[in-house]
């Protein structure tokens, strides 16, 4: 069957005149052509890391294996991460044989690391095609966070950030966004995932939702959606499945109340403002376990003076939610300074007092290429 799939393109761009004429040449070129492509059959495998259980019963009833084969391979995959076929011990010799031919796990190991003063650890995985993702391990007193990625680059461009200076390039399969996690060396003291790294995850909803639901099912990792959130800059067409169909947090990235200004910082604002953002937000429940967080980077003299606070405490009236004050990390040629501690603290009271909780995140890392897409950049140029 894949003999015939391999060189049917062979056929269909061929003749039937040309074919009675030059018999013995078709022949020729049949050959080689389905050598060619017989060998690419057997070097493309499809990858099982990322597959659901619906996707691994089929992947067993393919290969003539008893239905609780899919759960046996969900667990090696998700519980004990095992990095090849041959570690399936509990599936016979000619089973995973077999499966060997067209599979392969598809977990990889981090290709390089920059470890912070204060503990931090931004990881380099391959993506393909010699490009690099970054995931950061982000470990605090009791606490273990990893920040992973969901594209290699990004659309949105934001003014502030290093992935979007890198353009577009590809969206991660689900595998690769289980690989940051599941390869990390420190998995075991892992608290907390936080889809905060390079791409917007609502971009590539699909296989983003895809990882969500392995990542909190009973047959993956059985993490409590709790665990878990996911960063955006609001998008239309994936905003509201997302809060439909996934039980995990969200966090959005606002980082200026006045939408003209927000879309000289964003340009996502233009097709989907943040007064939208927030009109379709309201129509959910965050008052219970499900939490609403925005995310407000403060830029010297930019947004972070009262008259700021007093917008954004207008803009979220009536909203459940709280805000997460960052620190900017500067990135080259992008000409925005990060507001003083003193400032950053004021703003902070400010919206408290005012009733809306706000905290200073702590800012990690500075001293290892900390902001998204540097490490992933140097990585290219180097490579170049």
């Amino acid at each position: 069957m894949k003999i015939f799939q391999a060189v049917q393109p062979f056929f269909d761009n061929v003749g039937i005149g040309y074919i009675n004429k030059n018999i013995a040449d078709i022949h020729i070129k049949f050959l080689t052509f389905a050598r060619m492509n017989v060998d690419n059959v057997h070097m493309s495998k499809q990858i099982l890391l990322g597959m659901t259980l619906v996707e691994l019963e089929k992947v067993a009833h393919n290969l003539d294996m008893p239905r609780f084969a899919a759960k046996q391979m969900a667990q090696w995959l998700y519980v004990k991460r095992v990095s090849s076929i041959d570690e399936m011990t509990n599936l016979s010799i000619k089973q995973r044989e077999n499966l060997k031919e067209d599979y392969e796990i598809g977990a990889e190991s981090s290709v390089d690391a920059q470890h912070s003063v204060d503990g931090t650890i931004k990881y380099l995985f391959p993506a393909g095609d010699g490009s690099f993702i970054e995931s950061v391990f982000i470990p605090e007193g009791d606490r273990a966070t990893l920040c992973v990625s969901s594209q290699v680059g990004c659309k949105m461009n934001c003014k502030f950030c290093m992935t979007g200076k890198m353009g577009f390039q590809a969206n991660l399969s689900a595998g690769q966004i289980l690989n940051q996690i599941l390869s990390l060396p420190e998995y075991d003291k892992l608290t907390n995932v936080v889809m905060m790294g390079m791409g917007e995850p609502l971009d590539n909803l699909d296989e983003v939702l895809k990882a969500l639901a392995i990542m909190t099912a009973s047959y993956g990792l059985s993490w409590s959606p709790k665990r878990i959130t996911l960063s955006s800059v609001g998008l239309r067409k994936g905003l509201k499945r997302f809060i439909e169909e996934s039980d995990c947090h969200l966090a959005i990235s606002l980082h200026s109340p006045i939408p003209a200004q927000r879309s000289e910082l964003m340009p996502a604002e233009r097709s989907f403002s943040i007064t939208e953002i927030v009109d379709l937000l309201k129509g959910y429940d965050f008052s219970k376990q499900r939490r609403l967080s925005f995310e407000y980077i403060l830029f010297k003299g930019i947004n972070d003076s009262e008259l700021y606070a007093k917008a954004l405490l207008k803009l979220l009236r009536g909203v459940n939610c709280r805000v997460n004050l960052i620190r900017f990390h500067a990135i080259p040629d992008v000409q925005l300074e990060g507001s003083e501690k003193d400032t950053m603290e004021q703003f902070r009271d400010y919206l408290t007092s005012h009733g809306l909780f706000s905290s200073i995140r702590v800012s990690r890392g500075e001293d290892i290429f900390a902001a998204c897409g540097m490490l992933s950049t140097m990585k290219e140029k180097v490579k170049e």
